[in-house]
């Protein structure tokens, strides 16, 4: 079952389950040996679970920037980013723009996925 590996990685590591692959476009760090499903087979598949920061609509885009500028900050201190790479989470940087583009880019993708299986919700 497609599941987060951060969660079940101890189980992995103790061989009560056993990773075929993971579903993001590169390797997992924490799990090396474990093939992309691109690499078991389906190029092009990439379904990573990703976390982001947000403000509500409309605040003033310099305290967006500021957010931004202190969260790039935070995640380049070493203890965080030593903490966050134990836990197994790829930390990205970037711009409120390039962000704003990926939420944008995501949406697109799944709303056509559950459009074309004809998922609805309850």
């Amino acid at each position: 079952m497609p599941i987060n590996p951060v969660e079940v990685i101890a189980h992995i590591r103790a061989g009560k389950l056993r990773a075929l692959a993971v579903a993001t476009d590169k390797r997992f760090p924490l799990l090396p040996d474990v093939p992309t499903v691109a690499e078991a087979g389906l190029p092009g598949y990439d379904a990573s679970v990703w976390w982001g920061l947000v403000a509500p609509a409309k605040t003033p885009s310099d305290i967006v920037r500021q957010l931004n500028a202190e969260t790039n900050k935070a995640l380049a201190n070493p203890a965080i980013a030593n903490k966050l790479a134990e836990l197994g989470v790829v930390v990205t940087h970037g711009t409120p723009e390039e962000f704003a583009a990926f939420i944008k880019s995501q949406t697109e993708l799944w709303s056509g996925v559950i459009k074309s299986s004809g998922i609805k919700p309850d």
